[in-house]
């Protein structure tokens, strides 16, 4: 049995104070495996001598919560170490973006997500269709999210939408890896907006050094628009 796994995250919040309003899939084909970069991505954090902690990415980056206690060079080598892995998972990603002052109410941001989701299963529907069965992987973050997830998938490939929390090795990672890519991305709008920050200029350079070096690599898994 062919399994389809989505491990999603998202930057902003439902009472809509951000900018922008950004949600990740990212896609994995649980019959393909990732064992082997995971062990190598371990293998070398521990060589580095630097703890093995969940990546996530503003905390990562803004000295917060777990990494309060690292430098910015030590915080910088985990991401550029998580980067590495990331560059060799065998995964695919869609990143939806929603601009929050086109919508009054947490309803129409629901909508407007079930919408574009319906289309972008619908336009890849012979792929989705090969798969016996997609898992959703979400840690119910927000509730418009969840909402539209089981809308969408329900409606658009007439499956229950089972959503699960990660569990498993693999599972966090992956999930991490959907904390990156919604990362990257909503920092791409920053930079489009001569809005980044300080911090993302210590970690990924000015715009055109963003754009031609980890904006370009991120994106070579994108699925095609």
């Amino acid at each position: 049995m062919r399994e389809l796994s989505i491990f999603i995250d998202e930057s902003g919040s439902d009472d809509l104070r951000e900018r922008y309003y950004l949600v990740a899939f990212v896609f994995h084909e649980q019959d393909i495996p990732i064992a082997e970069g995971i062990e190598k991505y371990e293998r070398a954090v521990a060589e580095s001598g630097l703890p093995l902690l969940p990546f996530h990415a503003s905390p990562l980056m803004n000295g917060k919560d777990q990494f309060k206690d690292l430098g910015i060079s030590e915080r910088k080598r985990l991401f550029s170490l998580f980067r590495v892995m990331f560059r060799h998972l065998p995964i695919s990603y869609k990143v939806f973006v929603f601009k929050t002052h086109r919508y009054r109410t947490l309803k129409q941001i629901a909508d407007a997500m079930r919408r574009e989701i319906i289309d972008f299963i619908f336009d890849n529907l012979s792929w989705f269709q090969q798969f016996d069965a997609v898992k959703i992987y979400y840690d119910g973050g927000q509730g418009s999210v969840s909402s539209a997830l089981h809308k969408a998938i329900d409606y658009a490939l007439a499956k229950n939408a089972v959503i699960y929390k990660p569990t498993t090795s693999s599972d966090y990672y992956l999930a991490q890896a959907a904390d990156y890519v919604c990362t990257i991305e909503f920092t791409s709008l920053k930079y489009q907006a001569n809005k980044q920050t300080n911090t993302d200029q210590k970690f990924f350079g000015g715009s055109t050094a963003f754009k031609k070096g980890l904006l370009k690599e991120v994106r070579k898994k994108a699925v095609p628009n």
